[in-house]
């Protein structure tokens, strides 16, 4: 058995997709949610669904005998960002090589790195006027967004998309993609 958690900061669109997604699976199973933010809505998504929450601010999330004991009580396996804005400690990194799945909302290496989240991408790339944009999953490592590329997905953009236009595509992409791309990732740990 393969047990999840899922770490994030916002809304939790992906994080409930990927419960869902695993819900009635005898090999994987979403054993806790976890985000820096309390007021964070993917906790309410996660305990509609049935899935233990847990919050952790900053201080506590990069403190070591804080995090692992922690993820050790819920039996966590592998880990998936979806959303989470604070960077992984190296310990952390170190405990879960290659069982550290984030998605990021463009083509890496393009638009990654601090300061390249949500929204912030999305103007950057429309900025830049780029002909298609896209997802990256990827294995976590110390480097932000840096870490061994497992799937990317693309989508082609318009002149005319805005920002906002470009972040539905991408969020398309992230509900289409993102919970299938795990699951092959867990079939081969």
């Amino acid at each position: 058995m393969k047990n999840l958690a899922i770490f994030v900061s916002g809304s939790g669109t992906n994080c409930e997709n990927i419960i869902r997604y695993f819900q009635n699976s005898t090999d994987v199973k979403c054993v806790l949610v976890l985000s820096n933010r309390e007021d964070a809505y993917a906790l309410v998504r996660a305990q509609r669904l049935g899935v233990p929450t847990e919050v952790v601010p900053k201080t506590e999330f990069l403190d070591e005998s804080v995090l692992l004991p922690l993820l050790e009580r819920y039996g966590v396996s592998h880990i998936i960002l979806a959303g989470f804005l604070l960077v992984v400690p190296p310990f952390l990194v170190k405990r879960y090589d290659h069982r550290i799945i984030n998605i990021h909302p463009a083509l890496l290496p393009k638009y990654g790195g601090k300061g390249m989240y949500g929204h912030h991408v999305h103007e950057a790339v429309k900025a830049a006027g780029e002909t298609e944009s896209g997802i990256t999953i990827h294995y976590v490592n110390e480097v932000c967004d840096g870490g061994d590329i497992i799937r990317q997905f693309s989508v082609p953009l318009s002149p005319d998309d805005t920002a906002d236009d470009i972040a539905a595509k991408i969020h398309v992409l992230e509900q289409a993609h993102f919970p299938q791309v795990i699951e092959e990732c867990l079939c081969q740990s």
